[in-house]
């Protein structure tokens, strides 16, 4: 099979990783017949791969669960994924008995209206929620009859952000059985050279660990495997449960001889920065601290406790101040005082003294900590070349003085006036996050909930640690005028040691020899430009690394951050600057397959012979009682959309379903073998769908009974350069030059760029052109030696609602609404069979009461459908004559 094009299908890549693959099943006893090992409540996970690529950052992770149902009645598997809250999902495939399910991302609005009134009968079950602090768990479950195999496959990708120094890939490990086959394999691929490799497991002691776990980095090239054999999971030597529970963590960091790297592919580029070596800018440091009553006991201890550590960390040009806000505000000190050891002394004496008193006044709190920083600045109290932070901690909403959330956040606005930014930190789960998100997003600054646990002090300490030590500050990456387009975010008021700055964008002219990339800022000495020069030449020869790189990796790396950056924009945004953010926010998320907060994945999938759907949700950071309710998915019994359908099938019989008469029109077409006959043509969308007649074997032209079929179609987009070329034998598509080959015995999904094909092994293959055009391609086989017959096509038109008005073809034509009225059914030349007069198109004709099979949900019996057959090759009924039809060849 080649696979020149298919970025989904093939290569899978690893984020601050989190996945726990792992069925869970329900706890029904068995009866007493031996069950090979691993074998819970008769469900067998014989396998569970963790799948990661990083490339450049950028994590692709694919985790696959194989599972078998060794009992006797039908039982439920469910698949359990735990994956970091920055992530997208960009794929979910469920796999029964060799069929494949995929999931199609689309617009969470469409999908939820399309579901709402089976919803609305109580088939609900949670799919995505919030669980934990860096983590959402994905959940689903299907029925699986006694002795089949499923085959559960979820895909996402993140960018790895970098963190006092290291990348971090975070695994949650939860198998919840022995597994036989258990294995992460994470490859990393970095142009800088890897400069440290870590993996570490919470669950497992060290020599345990050891000879599972194997990590290696050379060059360019990382590589961590964790393969523990079944009795190296039992939690002790005789016992039947898995020790495999915790946390799985690669760590890395890449080499910095330069500050700053640009990648360039396929006129996509990133560029990093993250200067090594300079001197710490001197900070101004307001601490603006809750001391409600809420804040008492431990929540007032382990502040304190952060406090006193943060003033140990404190350097000696730092200027520092702390308010204290309740129902009224205090401070330390009426202005700013330097970080001597004197004064450092005497802060640690006052914040040993903190209380918890009152109320909650955080608009006068921040307008205190806001305006001592300004007067500082404006008095020269502070030295010209030092910044400015603003940190606030609270743990509740605004309920005495000014407290509504939108004037607040105007008041903090006007009086920073964009010159330092704001960090606000949620103590636990009883405030309003999205607030100080969002005050924190408009002020240059992020918002950190810190969970109410033992380790709360060390939360607070580890959020001082990441903005302790500013290098750099008014932050600028330029590029070549008119050089460069979308880009993404390239201002930012600090650059923090340990952290890094990603940019990415695309190239006006691929075709340009070199490019220049200068990053601006002012240190704590001197104002600095870091210029890196790139020739692209040298660069596509660094980057022939193709087993490692997925070929259009840094295009979805920009997709995903553009994405991340304009969902934050639209926290803050109102009117039409939201509705035009959305409106860009969502149609990459359809473009590029990722499940953001604007859409969902839609997997349809078996249940008791009917259809089910089920629908995930990215679930939101929002208050603790609403982080699973913000995440619902719709399990629902699958009804067919009432659009009406078009095929063509068996000796061509044309079968077109009307249902506002509840009634269908058929009609053949009688031509030579090797004749092709245009069946859908839309200049609008650029599609077109072409089929080759084929004959029996041995085909007699004179034979009155002479039947022929489809044996070739030929699909094409020619806005998206794409041609697919459908044969019994095999499937070929082209992606521009680009050819893809695959079998009838493969069962594969691949998607680009809102076009997915997924071949169900020796049955079918679905079509899809984003939400609102796809086709069904049925395969329909017979015995080899059969002396006359042989293998031919099915082709149907299963929704046509975004094809245009302009659309034609023998199948295309009928695609707009169609009017028709039948009189006088008399007894027809077969008794069984009556005619009947038919008005349709401004033509009166002679029509025959008959039925065709539709063979989508059966290939080998059908199903009945009646219809009025046209006779003459559909005259009257078609536009012009069938001759009108007939194409050179098949593209």
């Amino acid at each position: 099979m080649a696979s020149a094009w298919w970025p989904c299908l093939i290569l899978a890549l690893l984020s601050g990783l989190a996945a726990s693959g792992f069925p869970r099943s329900p706890s029904r006893q068995l009866g007493k017949r031996s069950l090979p090992e691993g074998v819970v409540n008769g469900i067998e996970v014989y396998s569970t791969k963790i799948n990661c690529k990083v490339t450049s950052r950028f994590a692709h992770n694919v985790v696959t669960t194989r599972a078998v149902n060794r009992a006797d009645t039908a039982k439920e598997v469910s698949f359990d994924v735990e994956l970091p809250k920055t992530a997208f999902i960009t794929n979910f495939t469920l796999t029964i008995d060799g069929v494949t399910y995929p999931g199609n991302v689309k617009e969470k609005e469409v999908a939820k209206k399309q579901y709402e009134k089976a919803v609305s009968q109580g088939k609900t079950a949670g799919l995505v929620k919030a669980s934990g602090r860096k983590l959402e768990k994905f959940t689903v479950s299907v029925n699986v009859a006694a002795g089949s195999k499923v085959t559960f496959e979820l895909t996402y990708e993140e960018l790895l952000k970098r963190h006092k120094g290291k990348y971090e890939m975070y695994l949650k490990v939860q198998p919840k059985q022995l597994v036989k086959h258990f294995e992460i394999e994470a490859d990393i691929f970095e142009p800088q050279g890897i400069s440290t490799l870590d993996a570490e497991a919470s669950f497992i002691t060290n020599d345990l660990l050891g000879s599972a776990l194997t990590k290696s980095f050379s060059g360019k090239k990382g590589r961590v495997t964790f393969k523990p054999s079944m009795d190296q999971q039992r939690s002790c030597p005789t016992c039947t449960e898995s020790l495999l529970n915790g946390d799985f963590i690669i760590t890395y960091d890449v080499n910095r001889e330069s500050p700053a790297n640009v990648q360039i592919v396929n006129g996509y580029f990133v560029h990093f920065f993250a200067p090594q070596g300079l001197p710490v800018v001197p900070k101004n440091v307001v601490f603006v601290i809750d001391v409600s009553g809420s804040m008492h006991g431990r929540k007032m201890e382990q502040t304190r406790d952060a406090l006193l550590k943060i003033l140990e960390d404190m350097k000696e040009d730092d200027y520092l101040n702390f308010i204290l806000f309740s129902g009224d505000v205090t401070t330390w000190k009426d202005t700013l005082v330097q970080a001597t050891p004197e004064n450092i002394e005497e802060a640690r004496t006052f914040v040993k003294n903190i209380n918890d008193q009152g109320m909650t006044n955080i608009n006068d709190g921040l307008l205190r900590g806001i305006n001592m920083l300004n007067k500082a600045r404006e008095e020269h109290k502070v030295p010209e070349r030092s910044t400015s932070i603003v940190i606030m901690l609270t743990d509740g909403d605004a309920n005495v003085g000014e407290s509504r959330p939108e004037k607040i956040q105007e008041n903090v606005r006007n009086a920073i006036g964009g010159k330092f930014p704001l960090y606000n930190l949620g103590f636990g789960n009883n405030l309003n996050y999205n607030f100080l998100e969002n005050m924190a997003l408009e002020n240059h600054g992020v918002a950190r909930r810190i969970y109410e646990d033992s380790d709360a002090n060390l939360q607070l300490q580890g959020f001082y640690e990441e903005v302790a030590n500013p290098l750099l500050t008014s932050v600028e990456v330029e590029y070549p005028e008119n050089a460069i387009q979308d880009l993404t975010q390239n201002a930012y008021k600090h650059f923090y040691d340990g952290s890094e700055i990603v940019v990415a964008g695309r190239l006006v002219d691929e075709d340009m020899n070199n490019f220049k990339a200068d990053v601006k800022g002012h240190g704590a000495i001197n104002d600095l430009t870091f210029t890196e020069e790139v020739d692209m030449k040298e660069m596509e020869k660094a980057l022939r690394e193709q087993d490692y790189i997925f070929g259009n990796y840094i295009e979805r790396l920009w997709a995903y951050l553009t994405i991340e950056q304009l969902l934050e924009k639209r926290k803050n945004a109102h009117g039409e600057e939201k509705e035009n953010l959305t409106a860009q926010a969502l149609e990459l998320s359809l473009k590029y397959h990722f499940v953001t907060p604007l859409t969902s994945m839609v997997v349809t999938k078996p249940e008791d012979n009917e259809d089910q759907t089920a629908i995930a949700d990215k679930p939101g950071e929002g208050p603790a009682d609403t982080d699973v309710a913000r995440s619902m998915a719709y399990l629902t019994s699958y009804q067919p959309p009432q659009t009406p359908y078009y095929y063509v099938d068996g000796d061509p019989h044309f079968i077109i379903q009307v249902p506002q008469k509840d009634d269908a029109i058929c009609f053949n077409i009688d031509e030579e073998p090797g004749t092709v006959l245009r069946l859908i043509q839309d200049p609008i969308t650029g599609l077109t769908v072409n089929g080759q007649i084929i004959g029996e074997k041995g085909d007699n032209p004179d034979s009155k009974t002479r039947k022929t079929y489809f044996g070739k179609l030929g699909i094409a987009n020619a806005h998206m350069d794409f041609r697919m070329e459908v044969t019994p034998e095999k499937i070929a598509l082209w992606n521009g030059a680009a050819q893809s080959t695959f079998s009838w015995l493969d069962t594969v999904t691949t998607t680009q760029d809102g076009l997915s094909v997924t071949i169900n092994r020796k049955k079918n293959m679905v079509v899809s052109f984003g939400d609102g055009v796809t086709f069904v391609v049925v395969l329909h086989q017979v015995w080899k030696k059969h002396p006359v017959h042989q293998d031919f096509l099915g082709f149907y038109v299963v929704d046509s609602h975004r094809m245009s008005a302009q659309t034609h073809g023998l199948l295309g034509q009928f695609f707009h609404p169609l009017d028709f009225k039948v009189s006088d059914i008399h007894p027809g030349s077969d008794p069984t069979k009556p005619d009947a007069t038919m008005v349709v198109k401004n033509h009166r004709l002679t029509v025959t009461r008959g039925s065709q099979k539709d063979y989508r949900k059966d290939v080998s019996v059908g199903t009945k459908v009646a219809c009025w057959f046209v006779h003459n090759n559909g005259q009257g009924l078609i536009d012009g004559v069938h001759s009108d039809y007939i194409v050179p060849d098949l593209f």
